[in-house]
């Protein structure tokens, strides 16, 4: 049977703005943000600092030269970054850490939980006695929530133990929150609760959001400083990019919608478990399912009108504001017929 709809669970990048923030680009007040900051943009910097916990902020076109501005300015050439192992600054950035930042990557293993590392195995890496000619450790990365892992959730308590342990070994910390609202939803606490202590944090307005394009980078006033040097060091200078902020600033009034999204992924994992796939309750809004061939999966999946993607032993569904729960239950409907039998002729 041919779908003419599919059902796009590839991630929540896929959505689309509606139609009130098409308005609200629209009749954004605008000016050139390289020159003179753009008014909207500012606005967004500054609501987004304040939510964060953070002294300023910076928009960029994207989280990966949120999180690369954040290591070339923390790392020397040559020093050792520390990240839960299949972080996405280590995993989905193309080793712009270490090509543009300089930075040698030391993966931490697992051993609390999925994406959940230990704060003895940060001390373990970060001494600072070896000879001269020895790795350097420099910067500890964390990541809330952890893509590859599930969209697993590191709670206030745990987070404070891990930039503790980095303090005590005078690391600095930079905290990869593309996905943080959907932490702060999770647990129930504002966004600033799980940046403390951290001395950059990145966050991203079109991952559930909503919006088109964008992320910020926030820090001290003196990083954000650096930040916008190296920002148009990197292409990321943008002129009237209130067109842009104006989107971000409504999304960021859309964050406990995220709490559709976690329970429709709760559906999505209940119903493919009980169609007998091997899948864990997701803490957020991401549900991998371990399969025996990722590749054939997907085909099954594609031909059925269901869009997933591949994750290491298995493959990745993400449900988002543009995937209602009638879409979810839509999905479970199409891959249970698939799987059934033929009708005997």
């Amino acid at each position: 049977m041919t779908y003419a709809r599919r059902i796009d669970l590839r991630s929540d990048t896929v959505t689309q703005p509606d139609e009130t923030m098409r308005v609200a680009m629209s009749s954004a007040q605008v000016g050139d943000d390289v020159l003179d900051h753009d008014p909207t943009m500012r606005r967004l910097e500054e609501e987004t600092a304040a939510r964060l916990g953070m002294d300023a902020a910076l928009w960029v076109p994207s989280g990966t030269m949120g999180n690369v501005i954040a290591m070339v300015i923390h790392l020397r050439r040559g020093d050792r970054f520390l990240a839960p192992r299949a972080a996405h600054v280590l995993e989905a950035e193309l080793g712009s850490s270490a090509w543009l930042a300089g930075g040698m990557p030391q993966p931490l293993e697992w051993t609390v939980g999925p994406g959940r590392i230990n704060p003895e195995d940060v001390r373990a890496y970060a001494t600072q006695s070896s000879p001269y000619y020895a790795l350097t450790t420099r910067l500890l990365c964390l990541e809330n929530t952890h893509n590859f892992a599930g969209g697993t959730v590191t709670p206030p308590d745990e987070h404070a133990r891990l930039v503790s342990a980095a303090r005590e070994a005078g690391l600095l910390v930079h905290l990869d929150g593309a996905r943080l609202w959907n932490a702060s939803v999770a647990l129930g606490v504002p966004p600033a609760a799980l940046t403390v202590g951290v001395d950059t944090v990145q966050v991203c307005l079109s991952k559930g959001l909503g919006a088109p394009v964008g992320s910020v980078v926030a820090g001290s006033r003196s990083f954000v400083k650096e930040a916008r040097r190296v920002r148009k060091m990197l292409g990321g200078g943008v002129r009237q990019g209130g067109v842009l902020a104006a989107a971000g600033l409504l999304a960021l009034e859309r964050i406990d919608d995220l709490a559709a999204d976690h329970a429709n992924a709760a559906l999505l994992a209940e119903g493919l478990a009980g169609l007998g796939w091997e899948v864990g309750r997701p803490e957020t809004n991401i549900v991998i399912a371990a399969v025996p061939d990722v590749a054939s999966t997907l085909t099954a999946l594609e031909r059925v009108g269901v869009l997933a993607t591949a994750v290491p032993g298995g493959v990745r569904f993400v449900t988002h504001r543009d995937a209602p729960e009638l879409d979810v239950a839509e999905a479970l409907r199409r891959i249970s017929a698939a799987q059934s039998p033929a009708p005997a002729a």
